[in-house]
């Protein structure tokens, strides 16, 4: 798969891109178009309106009402990569699933399967979806509020005080969970400053007894009291329990995935 067939939306600070081998058509990746970039409130911002240009092209083109998202965090997923998408370089990537009725395989089926099992979503049929998705991304208009904060937000400083942003739960061994404070049940709407925070208590986790770095998912709530929650899995290449398995079996990441 060459390059142009992968890109097919770049912004200031991220682009999104199909992945080499999609598990399904709406497995889109936005990562970073410069890994030296600092994570910061311009490129915080850049991130929400890449996020809200491929939910909306992805409600286009495919009907998916619904995302979820995995990501890794100081950890490069390492052999079978049982439960996690495989990397694809060392650059910052968030894989996005987007999910919508009739799908003819689901995420979490495919990650549930050692990486060499899994079946890649056929060229000939992607040529065409990418293509729509393209044009979807090129005719997208998102909130105009996140776009402007990309803009002008060289200024502001990253928020110091992560804790009265975000809460981090602790819900078991090496896993822990961060919710914003407000309460938000989705990302659509999410301030760069709260994405700022959720990213500076990712950072400020420990990495005791062994662990190198997380696996991370994203879900959103379909209840609007419920807020969206960042499921951080402290990972190590010593590890006797890949705790992915354990968590995509629970039942919030289950619907979410399945």
């Amino acid at each position: 798969m060459g390059l142009s067939r992968r890109l097919l939306y770049r912004s200031d600070f991220w682009e999104i891109a199909r992945p080499r081998h999609p598990l399904s058509a709406g497995h889109v990746l936005v990562r970073l178009s410069d890994p030296s970039t600092e994570f910061a409130h311009a490129s915080a911002a850049d991130w929400l309106h890449c996020h809200h240009l491929v939910r909306l092209a992805l409600r286009e083109v495919l009907g998916a009402t619904r995302c979820t998202i995995m990501f890794a965090h100081r950890w490069h997923p390492l052999g079978s990569a049982v439960g996690e998408p495989v990397a694809e370089s060392s650059t910052p990537t968030f894989h996005l699933f987007g999910r919508w009725e009739g799908e003819t395989t689901t995420p979490g089926l495919q990650l549930a399967l050692p990486a060499h099992r899994r079946g890649a979503e056929p060229d000939h049929v992607m040529e065409a979806t990418d293509d729509a998705m393209r044009e979807a991304l090129r005719h997208a208009r998102p909130e105009a509020a996140v776009r402007s904060a990309g803009q002008a937000g060289s200024a502001v400083e990253p928020v110091p005080d992560f804790a009265a942003v975000v809460e981090t739960i602790a819900a078991g061994p090496n896993h822990s969970v961060i919710e914003p404070a407000s309460g938000r049940s989705g990302i659509a709407g999410m301030l760069p400053e709260e994405l700022l925070a959720m990213g500076a208590a990712l950072n400020a986790l420990p990495l005791a007894g062994g662990l190198s770095g997380f696996s991370c998912v994203a879900v959103e709530s379909t209840d609007k009291a419920t807020p969206l929650r960042v499921h951080a899995l402290g990972r190590s290449a010593a590890e006797e329990v890949n705790p992915l398995e354990v968590l995509l079996r629970s039942q919030e990441v289950s619907l979410a995935l399945l």
